[in-house]
């Protein structure tokens, strides 16, 4: 079964981040306790807090107390916990509302990207609930570099508890 998250309101970096990497994310900054929690039963999710007092209650779902307010150490901290795939299903969800993405042909999107973009991307995937239309531009770049930077990290911290034991 694939893993599922809820994140609460103050875990929305690493809400968008773990969509990118591919994962199912419910994420909504209005959402109070009751519904994160709700929500997290209903629909099988790991709740993913950074609140102490949200901890306190007896009828929590499976739960990670995220440790750090830094975004990239969030991300290492849930990958390493649930030894998350970061290479598998990259880019195949909507950052913003959760959604799997469509692919589109060029010819769809001609009208709602910018011409150079069209000029020079080739394959093109849309939200089927927002609309968004993504392509693999420099952001890409740019998140693939991060999330390379946090694989190392990984291994570093594997290897050196192997080399304790």
């Amino acid at each position: 079964m694939a893993l599922k998250f809820a994140a609460d309101a103050m875990l929305g970096k690493l809400a968008r981040w773990l969509r990118l990497l591919g994962y199912d994310v419910f994420y909504s900054p209005s959402a109070d306790d009751d519904s994160l929690i709700r929500v997290a039963k209903q629909e099988g999710r790991i709740l993913l807090t950074r609140d102490t007092k949200l901890l306190r209650r007896r009828d929590l779902p499976p739960f990670l107390l995220i440790l750090s307010d830094d975004w990239q150490e969030q991300i290492l901290q849930t990958a390493i916990r649930f030894n998350l795939d970061l290479d598998g299903q990259r880019m195949t969800r909507c950052v913003e509302c959760n959604e799997l993405l469509e692919p589109v042909s060029k010819d769809e999107v001609r009208y709602e990207v910018p011409r150079h973009v069209f000029r020079t991307q080739e394959h093109f995937s849309r939200c089927p609930k927002c609309r968004k239309v993504f392509w693999a531009g420099s952001h890409c770049e740019r998140a693939n570099g991060v999330i390379e930077r946090i694989k190392i990290r990984i291994a570093e911290l594997r290897s050196k508890t192997v080399s304790r034991n």
